[in-house]
């Protein structure tokens, strides 16, 4: 443990919360207060491939760094918790990385599900429920067992995700162009939004990276949801639902269902719109009546950085 009379440079750690979209990053001393805050581009090595994530958290961590103008060997310890490093070979190469950026710290590797149940309920039991890029539940009862539902890629997991409904949203727009479902004002408004007139190009682009296509479009929806336009509502409607499905399996698994159970909402598409919000709040009720919704009062990243506190903490006092 630093000593505060010591002329040494006092300890600072590094906390990382990254998924399919962007990437947040936070400084801390060894009080866990924050001292410089960064957000980037995505760090999901599943979906952004390896050498964003390691480019995202690179410049993350130098702006930080450069704020309270540090070096990378003043930082302790780090964790990040990241969207898919639930397999261990991600999780390993993530850290191999990360031990390389900051030689004198630390590292723990997570997942970002980890990081965000401990901003959200600590160590006692709870869920939550990520609904952003990707979407997921992940939560853990008084004896610390774990269970999560969804979060496995968009190809077959995924409902209810901003990538699922924008997909959805482009799916209704073509029905209602060949007249085999209703018409929409998505389909005024879908090229226009991204930004070309070409539904060719749109095909190229979906081909080429879907993650940079979909997930565009749910801004769109939940816009012309709050509108009242009744094919985005029944999209956000029906997502709604997959979403408390995911909350249900994880309590079901967990026995948290003879109780009231707090479950945090979070993730990039919460708050966004005001029709999505009540759509999900209703139908976790529905699916799970003894939920009590809570909001987020800790940023993952935060929470991340205090488990990099812990881990330096518990490395001392291993060392005595």
């Amino acid at each position: 443990m630093w000593d505060e009379n010591s002329k040494a440079t006092p300890p600072y750690y590094i906390g990382f919360d990254g998924g399919g979209t962007k990437t947040d990053c936070v400084l801390v001393d060894s009080t866990g207060t924050v001292l410089a805050r960064a957000t980037a581009g995505p760090s999901n090595p599943l979906r952004a491939g390896y050498a964003k994530a390691w480019f995202t958290l690179s410049d993350a961590g130098d702006i930080v760094l450069e704020r309270r103008r540090l070096k990378s060997t003043d930082i302790h310890g780090v964790c990040a918790g990241i969207g898919g490093a639930g397999r261990e070979s991600v999780a390993r190469r993530l850290a191999t990385f990360l031990e390389r950026s900051f030689p004198e710290a630390a590292v723990e590797v997570t997942t970002d599900l980890e990081v965000t149940l401990e901003a959200a309920v600590g160590d006692g039991p709870g869920v939550i429920l990520i609904v952003g890029t990707g979407s997921a539940a992940f939560g853990r009862n008084a004896r610390g067992k774990t269970a999560r539902a969804g979060g496995r890629g968009p190809w077959y997991s995924d409902e209810g995700s901003a990538f699922d409904i924008g997909r959805r949203a482009m799916n209704a727009v073509v029905r209602a162009e060949e007249g085999r479902g209703p018409q929409t004002e998505l389909a005024n408004q879908i090229l226009k939004w991204l930004d070309t007139k070409d539904w060719s190009r749109v095909l190229d682009w979906v081909v080429k990276n879907p993650d940079d296509v979909f997930p565009r479009v749910f801004p769109l929806v939940a816009k012309l949801a709050d509108k009242s336009d009744t094919v985005s509502q029944g999209i956000l409607t029906s997502s709604g639902e997959s979403l408390a499905g995911l909350v249900a399996s994880v309590v079901s698994r967990l026995g948290l269902d003879t109780h009231e159970v707090p479950v945090a909402l979070c993730g990039g598409t919460i708050g966004r719109s005001k029709f999505f919000d009540a759509a999900i709040e209703a139908s976790l009720h529905r699916a799970v009546p003894s939920a009590k919704v809570i909001h987020l009062e800790t940023k993952p990243a935060e929470a991340a950085a205090r488990r990099a506190i812990r881990r330096d903490k518990q490395k001392a006092n291993a060392a005595r």
